[in-house]
């Protein structure tokens, strides 16, 4: 009796494994529900998880995870390119992923977000393989963040030099229309000033607020506090990995706002566009202090007192995260 239950047992498996393969290969070649060709975009250093929920997002499959499944299953192991691609009417998963792992581009692109430090656009530039040539990496604040068209065997050097020529149009462009308000008297100084706010907060809503706060404490003679500033002497503004060492908040050298009254003495990162803007144009605001409040954006304050208080709620919160 137990045999011939164990028996069932395994045919029902073995159909069951049978039926989830037979799933995922009709899926992976059977036709796809795009109902003409359709131009595709892969932004530079996309993942295969970002590239499936764009697909999905466009209707050029059915499900972005189905496709992650499959994929991982099925799919050759060479690298997803950046670039414009022609995906066909109808086209399968199967075929959508060899399209955008082969060379049948329509359009190619390198991509710089904001706030990437030279350092990284050196390093991204060196990596892509339809670029030749070398380059040196690039004086820090000098590179415009935007996506780049680019043509296969283009020199890197040429590459930079759009983007660097894109900052100085950009420069030019914004300055003409800063205004009265702004606390920076040089376009040089409004990009470093530009590069604490990138580093300062991710979220666009708060760019013009926490640009006002930095206009006041200079305006004030107030110490910046970034620390962003103490990171980048240390990592060529990567990632530091770790939390912030007392010996390294009272390091004296030409960034740690932390030891000096006014700006560093060359940006931090590369800004972009959005971040100038509000430098050129900050918030009318009397805050003077900030503090993350949780959620990725962060809690203003004007006097000390009300700071302080901010700052332990910031630390309730971290604790109850287990951060310490």
């Amino acid at each position: 009796m137990l045999g011939r239950r164990g028996g069932r047992s395994l045919l029902a498996a073995t159909l069951l494994a049978l039926a989830a393969l037979g799933w995922l290969v009709a899926g992976w070649f059977s036709a796809g529900p795009l109902e003409r060709a359709t131009a595709f975009m892969v932004p530079d250093g996309s993942s295969l998880g970002g590239v499936a929920s764009k697909l999905e997002a466009q209707g050029a499959i059915s499900s972005a995870k189905a496709f992650r499944i499959r994929a991982r299953i099925f799919g050759a192991g060479a690298p997803i390119k950046a670039g414009e691609f022609m995906l066909p009417k109808g086209a399968s998963p199967s075929r959508i992923l060899s399209i955008i792992q082969g060379d049948e581009i329509l359009r190619r692109f390198v991509t710089i977000p904001e706030g990437m430090p030279s350092i990284m656009v050196y390093e991204r530039l060196m990596a892509n393989s339809q670029l030749t040539g070398t380059i040196e990496v690039p004086a820090e604040g000098s590179v415009l963040p935007d996506t780049y068209e680019i043509d296969r065997g283009e020199s890197r050097q040429a590459v930079l030099r759009r983007m660097q020529a894109a900052m100085q149009r950009t420069l030019a462009e914004l300055w003409a229309k800063r205004s009265p308000d702004t606390v920076v008297t040089t376009p040089a100084a409004a990009v470093s000033l530009a590069a604490i706010v990138e580093k300062e907060t991710g979220k666009s809503s708060e760019r013009g607020v926490v640009a006002g706060l930095y206009s006041n404490r200079l305006r004030q003679g107030i110490m910046l506090q970034a620390d962003p500033t103490i990171i980048y002497p240390i990592t060529k503004g990567k990632p530091l990995g770790r939390r912030i060492r007392q010996s390294e908040i009272q390091a004296v050298n030409d960034y740690n706002t932390y030891t000096m009254i006014g700006l560093p003495k060359r940006p931090i990162t590369n800004p972009g566009r959005a971040s100038i803007e509000a430098v050129l144009n900050p918030a009318q605001t009397d805050v003077l202090y900030m503090v993350a409040d949780g959620t990725g954006g962060h809690l203003f304050a004007k006097t000390l007192d009300e700071h302080n208080a901010n700052v332990e709620r910031w630390f309730t919160i971290r604790k109850a995260r287990g951060d310490f």
